[in-house]
């Protein structure tokens, strides 16, 4: 099925004026897709079918958010996200905290974990860290987007790889490469982040799930997070693959047992389960709109205006996973 490049286009506008005008973003893209897929030409059968493919393709990433609330219910609903980030407070003072956060994510990345399993594992720290210390989203986000960015140039991900493969040389080499990237990466998130800490909105008072006296020693509380990153850890130090999918819900219930909760691993699933719903069907929407776009001569269009101009070729490279 091919669909116009002025119906990808059309679908992406209409999404996005959605979005600003509040409309539940899920919702948009599907909306956006359906007029989209429709003005450029599928049909209405064909426009489902593209959505529906779309869809499909993301499939995997929705299982393992999914399976990931099983760690953010853990972490949050126990009180272990809590305690973790009162230590660094008082280790490393509040304003240092967020840099952190950062470099959390950071090492997590460069050494090969997917950047959204990076943020998922640390964000109900990350948004512990926010509340005790008076942090507002805006800067939490920065810091955490910015560390993993930071740990993808310098990571052996699938776009290193092919980089080494195509240009003959060794995948560490292209690592190194990104090293000085990575070092101005990090600086420049610190920065940002830092000027950012008091803008946008508020967290809601509602993450913490104990009182402080009832919150568990750090040893407990750091296990989940631990365990999980060890799993992690075994692709790009020893060869052995355990994918996100398995790593997550093994570090949640390991960090259930570590802190002798198990009488309550049942209401923190709900919970996770609860806090991960919107995610996933934010990936559903977007999954959506995605089939209309790649389904779309969008590409091509691009490509031919590019060239057109005669910029250099490398300017195509991002538009290749199009």
């Amino acid at each position: 099925m091919n669909i116009s490049a002025f119906g990808a286009i059309i679908a992406l506008v209409i999404a996005i004026i959605l979005i600003l005008k509040k409309v539940e973003p899920t919702y948009a893209m599907i909306f956006g897709a359906i007029f989209g897929g429709l003005l450029g030409g599928a049909g209405l059968a064909g426009t489902v079918s593209c959505m529906i493919t779309g869809v499909q393709g993301i499939v995997s990433a929705i299982v393992r958010i999914v399976t990931a609330g099983i760690l953010a219910g853990v972490l949050i609903e126990s009180g272990a996200a809590a305690r973790i980030a009162e230590a660094i407070i008082r280790k490393m003072g509040s304003r240092r905290s967020l840099i952190a956060i950062m470099l959390a994510t950071w090492c997590l990345t460069a050494v090969g974990v997917f950047g959204d399993v990076a943020v998922i594992t640390v964000a109900p720290i990350a948004i512990q860290l926010a509340r005790r210390s008076g942090f507002k989203k805006l800067g939490v986000l920065m810091a955490l987007i910015g560390g993993v960015k930071a740990g993808n140039v310098m990571s052996p991900n699938p776009n290193a790889i092919a980089a080494s493969e195509a240009f003959h040389i060794p995948l560490t080499s292209t690592m190194m490469a990104g090293i000085v990237p990575a070092v101005a990466a990090l600086i420049t998130t610190t920065l940002l982040s830092r000027a950012l800490i008091h803008k946008g909105s508020d967290f809601d008072e509602v993450e913490e799930g104990v009182s402080e006296s009832e919150l568990p020693s750090l040893a407990g509380a750091v296990t989940g997070p631990l365990v999980t990153i060890i799993l992690l850890l075994l692709r790009p130090l020893c060869g052995i693959t355990v994918d996100p999918l398995i790593a997550l819900p093994a570090g949640g219930i390991s960090g259930v047992l570590a802190m002798r909760k198990g009488n309550h691993i049942c209401f923190y699933f709900t919970s996770g389960l609860k806090k991960m719903s919107g995610v996933a069907m934010l990936l559903i929407g977007t999954g959506t709109l995605a089939g209309i776009i790649s389904n779309s001569n969008l590409k091509d269009v691009i490509i031919q205006g590019i060239e057109y101009a005669g910029l250099p070729g490398f300017l195509l490279a991002p538009y290749q996973a199009l």
